[in-house]
């Protein structure tokens, strides 16, 4: 039986031989059949889903995954799906479900799941032509139009990636070669060697932008302190005068600024530095330009508020996750560059896949420009997402979200139960419960312990999800809206459900003289 109730289509028995199972001409009928047995129980599982989460626990979980043999496989395809029930679908996180509101994961749209289904079946590999064809040229023309949307000019180009992370560090590594191809340093002359030149390096980015800036510094081989971080202002923006001082500072002490890396769309705050200004600053003083758009590349299809991008277009590189705010499922990525010669600092040679020579024979083979070599052809997503639905559609989902934050925002910042930090200029909210006068004056760490327990507390229950950060040391609570099923009723309830969970904690951990209704 289905989990719908419904007798289930049996798939076929396994095969004698692993030759049966290979996707070919000859096993399509059981392709189809393997497949769509698949699709059911995700599609009946999805049906019935009422909360984001049942609560399991790592250790509850554990022993079933731990007592698989797999050197003794299963009697077929249906034993192997009433199995994967037990130890992933039935506890599965949903980010489909409207009160899941904690981190950067998206409901996926149908066509880019049409994608996922082709391009797995295919199985075309992106680092050569010969590998690929028409995959290749689809995805350059998705990161040609990435390009228009963003503004960097007809030099520009890009390439897909597996996601923020490697697009930031590709940035960089391009950014430290270009550094070194043309530093002058005071005191050790035109062309430092780059065992002088490697130490003297720095990056500035804000003290909101993404932690992989720390951890592609480290990768380049860059110093410990190579990463100098920026105030920000009020709004948790980078602070253009502060970088105007950093990047002064590190010309006179003789420290070579590789690149100033901008955020739009900070991971806690969905803050957009201020682009204008800072690439004012670059321009004036030579300094390469990184805007990590990961979180706020969905306002390149926005009909109502593309001008908080204004400016993106004089960077000289851009991270995008299509898999943040286009909809897209993990991974959809991409690095754009904007001037197409900078890609050299990736390109390697083989002679067994892309010799040299090709380049003269104009054959593209993708590699040239990536930091991976075998690479899925997730652009067919994007591509079958584009012509079904359109930027525009894309475009009004990634605006309800923002509007549905600017909801959350206001209902928080009436509400006497808690304090809701900067109104986002995208889809997060920091907030944290706070005792009030109902449980009377409560020291910081006892408010921090509070919040803390009411996000594990609501997670345990499954009813929602939240995300948790700390802002100035102290513990605070996150949304990160991005369905557009989500509403402000949704909203509410988990709002009120985490202040049940907190004034619970408080109430069993203050001294008995003090009260905390529940």
């Amino acid at each position: 039986m289905s989990l719908s109730g419904q007798p289930a289509e049996v798939a076929p028995a396994r095969p004698a031989t692993g030759r049966g199972h290979l996707f070919t001409n000859g096993t399509v009928d059981d392709y189809r059949q393997v497949v769509a047995a698949g699709i059911e129980r995700v599609a009946t599982r999805v049906a019935g889903t009422d909360r984001p989460f049942t609560g399991v626990t790592p250790d509850e979980l554990a022993p079933g995954v731990a007592a698989v043999d797999l050197d003794a496989p299963l009697a077929g395809t249906a034993a192997a799906l009433d199995e994967l029930e037990d130890l992933y679908l039935r506890d599965a996180v949903w980010f489909h479900h409207p009160r899941y509101l904690a981190h950067l994961n998206c409901p996926v749209v149908i066509p880019a799941l049409l994608g996922e289904a082709i391009l797995t079946a295919v199985n075309s590999s992106m680092d050569t032509w010969d590998q690929s064809a028409g995959a290749t040229l689809i995805e350059r023309r998705l990161i040609d139009w990435t390009n228009q949307r963003i503004g960097l000019g007809p030099a520009a180009d890009g390439v897909f990636t597996s996601g923020g992370t490697q697009s930031n560090l590709q940035a960089l590594l391009i950014a430290r070669e270009e550094a070194c191809a043309r530093a002058v340093v005071p005191g050790v002359g035109p062309t430092p060697t780059r065992a002088e030149l490697l130490p003297r390096l720095r990056i500035l980015a804000s003290t909101a932008g993404h932690f992989s800036v720390q951890k592609s510094a480290t990768l380049l081989g860059l110093a410990p302190e190579a990463v100098v971080t920026v105030a920000t202002d009020a709004r948790r923006r980078m602070d253009p005068a502060a970088l105007a001082r950093e990047i002064e500072r590190c010309q006179r002490q003789g420290l070579v600024v590789m690149a100033v890396v901008a955020t739009a769309g900070t991971t806690d705050f969905g803050s957009i530095d201020p682009l204008p200004a800072i690439a004012d600053a670059c321009a004036a003083t030579g300094v390469r330009l990184h805007v990590d758009a990961a979180y706020g590349c969905g306002l390149l299809v926005s009909r109502t508020r593309r001008d908080l991008l204004d400016g993106i277009e004089r960077a000289d590189s851009v991270t995008v996750d299509y898999h943040k705010s286009f909809f897209q499922p993990v991974s959809s990525s991409a690095l754009l560059v904007r001037d197409r010669a900078a890609l050299r600092h990736c390109t390697y040679h083989a002679d067994y896949l892309n010799p040299a020579r090709a380049v003269e024979e104009r054959i593209p083979n993708q590699v040239d420009k990536s930091l991976q070599t075998t690479r899925r052809f997730d652009a067919l997503k994007l591509w079958l997402t584009l012509r079904i639905m359109g930027p525009d559609a894309l475009g009004d989902l990634f605006d309800e979200v923002v509007d549905r934050a600017a909801e959350a925002w206001r209902m928080l910042d009436v509400d006497p139960r808690f304090e809701v930090v900067t109104r986002s200029q995208l889809s997060t909210v920091v907030f944290r419960w706070l005792p009030g006068g109902e449980c009377g004056p409560a020291d910081g760490d006892l408010v921090d312990a509070a919040n803390r327990y009411a996000r594990e507390a609501l997670a345990a229950s499954g009813a929602g999800m939240v995300a948790a950060t700390t802002v100035d040391g102290r513990q605070y609570l996150k949304f990160t809206l991005l369905n557009p099923e989500t509403t402000g009723a949704d909203v509410a309830y988990v709002l009120d459900l985490v202040a049940a969970h907190a004034r619970r904690y408080v109430r069993e951990h203050r001294p008995a003289a003090l009260s905390c209704p529940v």
